[in-house]
């Protein structure tokens, strides 16, 4: 594979990836709609898990491939960016409000998966088992999360969300969508993997940094988009609940779904790496703390830290 396929691939993978979780989404909100679902829980299942897609699919492809160090290194250097990359940027536009629902139980749920994976991977290998029960805790946690929601149920947001869904879509364009969708994410994978692979071949460089860099951020990029979009719409509940929902699905459903397939070796994978995924997960909470906001200054730390842990993952 030349240079310029590597880039084609990459960049070719990376907008097939968006475009057919965006479809994905799409099809399957209005269909949920359509189906009499009410928005609230669309929004905590189908577009939460939506967001999410392109890591499970990319976690997945490059799993069934033998390359489970990107999987891995897809997880934990997503949960990372999201966290210093994402919520930093977003900080820097506009200092991010936290609500205290997200601190007191969102935030911990985040810091005890991260901790519970750290645990898991001792034996350098996340099992059937492991996955059992990680898809078993965000079923839990989904279910939970649904009950919850509808007792605090906010008509506001269910008119919202109907409006922002409202189109001539019918059931049937809405089910071609959802299969388009997810065709492009199997293809878009494809290529990402690929590419992800070639570089890491080319430069010499290891699947478990290509997995923790490069694929990490390509695949948290939907996730980057979305809190920049509602810092500056002053939505800072959506900005910092996607990325803590997020880091939540990355660890219980993609790594739980694809342990349950395959199991992930964590070769490549340093307890370094590990160590700062559940110290990024830490220091959200005193930070969101802090004045109950992310102010711009500790955004700039955040990005920082970020930035000072890709280099050190850098060929020296």
């Amino acid at each position: 594979m030349t240079e310029l396929e590597i880039v084609l691939y990459l960049a070719g993978g990376l907008i097939l990836l968006f475009v057919g979780a965006e479809g994905l989404i799409r099809g399957s909100s209005n269909l949920a709609i359509k189906m009499g679902i009410t928005p609230l829980v669309v929004g905590l299942t189908v577009v939460a898990f939506g967001t999410s897609t392109p890591e499970l699919v990319v976690s997945l492809k490059a799993a069934l491939i033998g390359n489970s160090s990107i999987s891995l290194g897809n997880v934990v250097g997503s949960n990372i960016a999201n966290i210093a990359l994402i919520l930093g940027v977003a900080a820097l536009i506009r200092p991010l409000d936290v609500h205290a629902k997200v601190i007191m139980r969102e935030i911990p749920i985040m810091i005890g998966i991260s901790v519970l994976l750290l645990l898991l991977l001792i034996d350098g290998e996340l099992g059937f088992f492991d996955g059992l029960v990680f898809v078993f805790g965000i079923v839990i946690y989904t279910v939970v999360n649904v009950m919850m929601a509808r007792k605090e149920k906010n008509s506001e947001v269910d008119t919202e969300f109907k409006e922002g869904l409202k189109s001539k879509l019918g059931i049937r364009i809405s089910i071609i969508l959802m299969i388009g969708g997810l065709g492009l994410l199997i293809v878009g994978a494809n290529l990402f993997v690929q590419s992800a692979v070639a570089i890491a071949k080319m430069f010499n460089i290891s699947d478990a940094i290509i997995g923790l860099t490069i694929v990490a951020v390509g695949t948290s990029l939907p996730e980057l988009i979305t809190s920049i979009v509602a810092a500056y719409k002053k939505e800072s509940d959506i900005a910092i609940g996607n990325v803590v929902g997020s880091n939540i699905f990355n660890i219980l459903g993609i790594l739980g779904i694809t342990a349950l397939i395959i199991p992930i070796s964590s070769v490549g994978i340093s307890y370094i790496d590990l160590v700062v995924m559940v110290f990024t997960a830490i220091i959200l909470f005193p930070l969101s703390r802090s004045g109950f906001s992310i102010s711009r200054f500790e955004g700039a730390i955040l990005l920082i830290g970020y930035f000072g842990y890709v280099y050190y993952l850098l060929p020296k």
